[in-house]
């Protein structure tokens, strides 16, 4: 294992922390869709539930990442930990870029 090259290890960092990222991704966007026809069918009424839920799935990924830490150390050990958050920032990233073009082609529709 040790023989694996840098380039590999920063793969495999990269493709770990975009998959972390894009789920947390694809848990947001589901749980904004459903705040929106909560919204829509009224029965969001308390101002402060704007976004329920958002801070125990953003402990979520913080566990995650964590425990992505503990089972594979090798991703983060010699600057390999930044291409974990790189893929993190990168498959967030995406799915919220995703959200800005649909909303972007709803918008000329109308």
């Amino acid at each position: 294992m040790q023989n694996l090259s840098p380039i590999l290890y920063s793969s495999i960092a990269l493709i770990a922390g975009g998959a972390i990222g894009y789920a947390f991704g694809l848990i947001q966007d589901a749980a904004a869709r459903r705040n929106q026809a909560l919204q829509a069918t009224g029965k969001l009424n308390n101002g402060w539930a704007v976004m329920p839920g958002s801070f125990r799935r953003t402990g979520y990924l913080l566990m995650a990442l964590a425990l992505v830490q503990f089972l594979c150390p090798l991703l983060f050990n010699n600057g390999c930990q930044w291409w974990v958050s790189g893929g993190v920032v990168a498959g967030y990233g995406w799915t919220l870029y995703r959200r800005l073009r649909q909303s972007m082609a709803e918008a000329r529709m109308k």
